[in-house]
């Protein structure tokens, strides 16, 4: 059952997921997103822009770089991955959630337009995210942020994408990560929970994702953990974790498997799960009474855990 907080938002939402079972809404959203909200600022932080190169023949990627107007320094620097089912969106899209971070704990935010799979599919959006997250590591001192490890976070997809960095960061070794917030993450492709068969809950149901995951995969058969992070078997090394998810989403069964996993690994995890709510639901009804539990969750682990890990 919807909370009674988010009832009214539930014909908007479904609205919503029924737009996105259509591959031509998608692409609008995409138009819509880099010609709106491109380059917009947030009020109250130093914003700016940046072209850095592809590791991997791929055009320049733009990144957004967040800080606290009056930071002092060298701050802990976060690399931010913003949600859009892999198809679309930016950076822009979550200024809300940027600008919380930075107030919660001072902090620098890295934020890439990494490419959708609209018009490129995976690897394209993984190799943005990770080609800046090396950059992140070889120019944190320029752009006055701390070299000892890094944050690596992100929404939806978003959330996806930061599980994938993660993972490969740990695997190679390439990069600290001294903790992860992968946020009611896309991470599994199979799709076959109980959570995602058959789910009609409003934003992202059954169909938006069966449909976004044939674009960001686009006929791939051999899908790798760095496609879809729920395939990977080793945890051991993943960093610590923060994440919640909604109990009426198609994500609630793979997130809590992955946090199941990250738990018998040993990895420290502070995890929620919000019953009655659907995807993205802190975003759309940010001031609905379950959506400011869920921000004040994840803003008081993120304190903590940037006050363990960057002491």
């Amino acid at each position: 059952m919807v909370d009674k907080d988010l009832r009214g938002s539930y014909i908007a939402g479904r609205m919503i997921a029924s737009f996105f079972h259509t591959a031509w809404f998608s692409l609008l959203v995409f138009r819509f997103s880099k010609v709106v909200l491109q380059g917009k600022n947030i009020g109250g932080l130093d914003c700016r822009e940046q072209h850095i190169a592809s590791r991997n023949g791929g055009s320049p990627i733009r990144v957004r770089i967040y800080r606290p107007a009056a930071a002092t320094g060298p701050l802990p620097v976060m690399l931010y991955l913003h949600g859009g089912g892999y198809v679309h969106g930016v950076p822009e899209q979550f200024g809300s959630s940027i600008k919380g971070f930075i107030e919660t704990e001072p902090c620098i935010i890295v934020a890439p337009d990494y490419r959708k799979a609209v018009e490129s599919p995976y690897p394209a959006a993984f190799n943005d995210c990770y080609d800046t997250l090396l950059w992140m590591r070889d120019n944190a001192a320029s752009i006055g942020g701390r070299t000892d490890g890094f944050i690596v976070a992100g929404h939806s997809s978003g959330g996806g994408l930061a599980a994938a960095v993660s993972l490969k960061a740990t695997d190679t070794g390439d990069v600290k990560i001294a903790f992860q917030m992968p946020l009611y993450p896309m991470i599994d492709d199979r799709q076959n929970s109980a959570s995602a068969v058959g789910n009609d809950a409003p934003v992202w149901d059954e169909a938006a994702n069966r449909l976004a995951w044939s674009r960001y995969l686009d006929g791939m058969t051999n899908v790798t953990p760095y496609a879809a992070a729920a395939r990977g078997t080793d945890y051991t090394k993943l960093p610590p974790t923060i994440t919640y998810v909604g109990s009426l989403e198609p994500f609630r069964d793979e997130t809590k498997i992955y946090v199941e996993n990250l738990r018998r690994a040993n990895i420290p995890v502070e995890f929620e799960i919000f019953d009655g709510a659907f995807h993205g639901f802190d975003v759309l009804v940010p001031d609905a009474p379950i959506s400011k539990r869920a921000n004040r969750f994840l803003m008081e682990n993120f304190q903590k855990f940037a006050r363990r890990y960057f002491p």
